[in-house]
């Protein structure tokens, strides 16, 4: 059986308000300054697209001009999420993705060829 609401009693805060709202002085530090850097709710911090950092260093590592342009992908990945602009951030994403896999795997076969040619 539900509690009796008193109808006297003031409505209670929207949640949406609470989630834009800075955070209070009982809020831990490490928190605050989250919330000033990136002023984004949990919500949207759980669509951020994946930047593949590793993989785009060693990318950048193994096959050098792919690679450069997999971390430029990457960087604007970042970028778009920051921004909350999720449509970007995964095509972005997923440009990443692809041009690191198609830089190591060139790399790797240039090391290939090159000890099994040596």
């Amino acid at each position: 059986m539900p509690p009796k609401q008193n109808p006297d009693a003031p409505a209670a805060p929207d949640a949406s308000d609470a989630l834009d709202a800075p955070p209070t002085t009982k809020t831990p530090p490490e928190v605050i300054e989250f919330w000033q850097e990136t002023k984004q709710t949990p919500e949207e911090l759980a669509f951020y697209a994946p930047e593949y950092l590793c993989l785009t260093i060693l990318a950048v590592i193994l096959f050098f001009p792919l690679g450069l342009v997999a971390a430029y992908f990457s960087y604007k990945t970042m970028q778009d999420n920051k921004q909350s602009s999720w449509e970007a951030a995964y095509v972005n994403s997923g440009r990443t993705g692809w041009l690191n896999v198609f830089a190591i795997l060139i790399g790797l076969g240039i090391i290939y060829y090159a000890l099994l040619f040596s």
